[in-house]
């Protein structure tokens, strides 16, 4: 028997049905848009983020995460869009040309536009080359939410958290919810990398000790783990903590496989697909919007990032094409990328109107200098700090003074 591929034509093919693909297929009402999503169920990481704190910026309210996932999926079949879950696009050529395997068998797509938002993914302990036994026991936040929130799995009653970022909170929420006591956290830096309130919080409500300044040296158990041991960055000073949970967390890398399978030009510092203001890639009529592009933001902001990038799509299929003109930006120390990564005359803000950037290095009061052909066109102090683990935003209208026709301009920090 012959295994023929059923043919679908939309005009609009959205691969990942998460916040920022969810959100453009809902603003792309009246257009034939086919949405693809590999898990079971469309939505993303907030389906299995059992807790509040979704849907400020997007829907002006705050709400659980599976109930922010349900009412974007809701908004998006509202509008008309076709969602096609545990559909894999294992071949696509960037021109639109993709081919699928899925339960109702394999399809090939031809659309006259692509939206990449595959978003992003924790890198798991193999890829940190952590050391040690191979035990049961060790999760992403991902991974654990999974387990606890659609699978009512119990990870363990002892965990260790490594990583102070806001997910990092989250997972010991996650923790907390499952009977599981966080015993420690762990980071590299001076001081936990998420928000004062969500630090505060965990310190005195939920009496988590953090050690800063440290590392990771080794897990310890089999089957199951049943220590781990940190080491003082600082001192070399080594200790042993016994639990039987370890949850890594943050150090997030965009899914940016199919970019790469096109032959999609790459930033180096996201990982993801080098994009301009409108959110276009290299090849034309494809676009990246969300968590793929600047691993990783909150999901409201990848949402309005697919609210922006619908508008532009919108204009593609209406015949405007960009100026072939760019100005390249580009961040300098410590911040370690800059989304978006190109200016074109006549295109449009940034989402928000803001330039999103990734710091190594904490700097409480920042003074941001945009420089280009070796002369500064802007300078502020912003009154919020630039925080690793966090995206940092920096307003729009400090390129204001950019030369299309000039060189590439650097994003950085002024330092007396």
């Amino acid at each position: 028997m012959i295994d023929v591929a059923r043919m679908l034509a939309p005009e609009v093919l959205i691969i990942g049905g998460g916040p920022a693909g969810l959100t453009a297929a809902a603003r792309l009402a009246g257009r034939d848009v086919l949405v693809l999503e590999r898990e079971k169920q469309a939505g993303g990481i907030p389906r299995h983020s059992d807790h509040t704190g979704y849907g400020i910026r997007d829907l002006r309210r705050v709400i659980s995460g599976p109930a922010y996932a349900g009412r974007l999926v809701r908004a998006a079949e509202g509008a008309g869009a076709v969602i096609h879950t545990e559909a894999m696009v294992t071949g696509w050529d960037g021109d639109g040309n993709a081919q699928v395997t899925s339960p109702q068998g394999r399809l090939t797509v031809h659309a006259k536009a692509v939206v990449l938002a595959t978003g992003a993914r924790e890198r798991p302990r193999t890829a940190r080359l952590i050391p040690g036994d191979r035990p049961g026991g060790v999760y992403t936040t991902g991974q654990l939410q999974n387990l606890v929130h659609l699978h009512n799995g119990v990870p363990g009653q002892r965990a260790v958290v490594v990583g102070g970022e806001p997910v990092s909170w989250s997972a010991v929420v996650t923790l907390r919810q499952a009977g599981a006591r966080t015993v420690l956290m762990t980071t590299q830096y001076p001081s936990p990398e998420s928000y004062a309130a969500f630090n505060i919080g965990g310190k005195f409500a939920w009496h988590v000790p953090v050690a800063v300044r440290t590392r990771v040296v080794r897990v310890i158990g089999r089957p199951r783990v049943e220590a781990i041991e940190i080491e003082n960055l600082d001192c070399g000073d080594r200790r042993v903590v016994e639990c039987d949970t370890v949850v890594f967390t943050g150090d997030w890398i965009g899914d940016h496989e199919l970019a790469r399978l096109a032959g999609l030009e790459l930033d180096p510092g996201t990982g993801g697909p080098l994009t301009d203001t409108a959110l276009r890639t290299s090849r034309p009529g494809t676009f990246a919007a969300g968590n793929l592009l600047h691993p990783v933001d909150t999901a409201d902001v990848a949402a309005l990032d697919g609210r922006h990038v619908a508008d532009q799509v919108r204009a593609w299929l209406a015949g405007r094409r960009p100026d072939a003109r760019a100005v390249r930006l580009r961040a300098e120390k410590p911040f370690r990328w800059i989304a978006p990564g190109l200016l074109r005359p006549g295109d449009p803000a940034p989402s928000r109107r803001r330039l999103l950037l990734w710091t190594d290095e904490l700097v409480r009061v920042p003074h941001v200098t945009v420089t280009q052909d070796g002369r500064v066109i802007g300078l502020r102090r912003l009154p919020w700090p630039a925080s690793p683990g966090r995206v940092f935003r920096v307003p729009w209208s400090l390129l204001g003074s950019v030369n299309p026709g000039g060189g590439d301009v650097t994003v950085g920090l002024y330092r007396s």
